[in-house]
């Protein structure tokens, strides 16, 4: 959604709660008083505070559409295939590939320091409503509930336990959260998830300057981000 867009939707939402707001205070009442042990309510002071939350719900709509828009398409420098998959940790941004130099952009949560990694792999299963087990052997989280931390969509990535998937913590998008998945607003994963194919290759690089790394059509698998750190006792 373009910004134009958005600025447009909230002004929507605006708009709809100030009518909201001038129709309820035009409105006539009969003269009486709600009683409720020594404090006493008004009719008129009810109607201002329906409508200051209504003009809050417009404000709450606006915030969400700000926050939350759809993927834009964005020139990019790296040259992928289209349909590839290419993941920035430093921007916390994936990019799908749409040819001539542009790709869809969507915001992400990547790997935390000691789990970020690098490399080439690829889309090897793709799920809707994923169940989730824990890697500890708890009891498996049904597919398709709010709770799932895998959200709407999962993206398998080769053999490992890696996957490209929604998530309901909304507020971890944007950051370094995960255990190396990589995670996406339930919105955006379903956008993917409609684009990219069962064997699309996916790229991860720390920066746009290293965008030629893994270039060579060849499976590297997951590299260490910080692999030549050395590491403290």
């Amino acid at each position: 959604m373009r910004q134009g867009d958005v600025l447009a939707e909230i002004g929507s939402a605006l708009l709809f709660s100030e009518t909201i707001s001038v129709l309820l205070s035009t409105m006539r009442f009969e003269r009486f008083e709600l009683t409720t042990g020594q404090r006493l309510y008004s009719p008129n002071a009810m109607v201002r505070a329906i409508a200051t939350m209504m003009l809050c719900v417009g404000f709450l709509q606006g915030f969400a559409l700000v926050s939350h828009a759809k993927p834009r398409k964005v020139a990019v420098t790296f040259d992928y295939p289209p349909g590839s998959i290419v993941i920035v940790n430093s921007e916390r941004r994936l990019y799908y590939m749409v040819g001539k130099g542009q790709a869809l952009s969507y915001r992400v949560a990547v790997g935390t320091r000691r789990e970020l990694w690098i490399g080439r792999t690829f889309v090897s299963n793709m799920r809707k409503n994923p169940h989730w087990t824990p890697v500890d052997g708890g009891p498996t989280v049904r597919g398709g509930i709010a709770s799932n931390p895998l959200g709407k969509r999962a993206i398998y990535l080769d053999w490992s336990l890696l996957r490209i998937h929604g998530t309901p913590s909304r507020g971890s998008i944007g950051r370094a959260a995960s255990n190396g998945c990589i995670r996406m607003f339930n919105e955006d994963v379903i956008d993917l998830y409609e684009r990219v194919h069962v064997g699309a290759p996916v790229i991860a690089i720390n920066k746009r300057s290293e965008g030629a790394r893994f270039a060579e059509p060849r499976v590297s698998g997951k590299i260490s981000a910080y692999s030549k750190l050395v590491k403290r006792k």
